[in-house]
């Protein structure tokens, strides 16, 4: 079997194309995808709006991952360069949803980048 018939044969799951799809209508119409596997979890499709937000969507491997983002014609598969990094704009809140725990923390010096 040839790597194009394997992904063809590739589903995407609905639950992500239905993230993806209401990610898109809320940043712009189009996005940036970078794949980023991450061991046995499988792999990260993380997503740069046009605006600059930052979403994500876990998938069980990288040819699904692959099939998610050549499923849309708004999102264009691209790697962490100064080019995307430089538009992205994280959310209010991200810093400390990001930190979990250490967030609420009392006796550690509030981050400097949070608003």
């Amino acid at each position: 079997m040839t790597t194009d018939a394997a992904q063809t044969d590739v589903k995407v799951p609905a639950h992500v194309r239905k993230s993806i799809e209401k990610f898109l209508t809320d940043h712009g119409d189009a996005a940036s995808a970078v794949l980023q596997p991450v061991g046995r979890m499988g792999v990260r499709i993380t997503l740069v709006g046009a605006d600059g937000i930052l979403g994500d969507q876990m998938v069980a491997d990288l040819p699904t991952a692959k099939a998610v983002v050549e499923s849309f014609d708004a999102i264009t598969v691209s790697e962490w360069d100064r080019e995307l990094t430089s538009i992205v704009t994280p959310r209010v809140g991200h810093w400390k949803k990001m930190a979990g725990w250490v967030a609420n923390q009392t006796r550690f010096p509030k981050a400097r980048n949070d608003v």
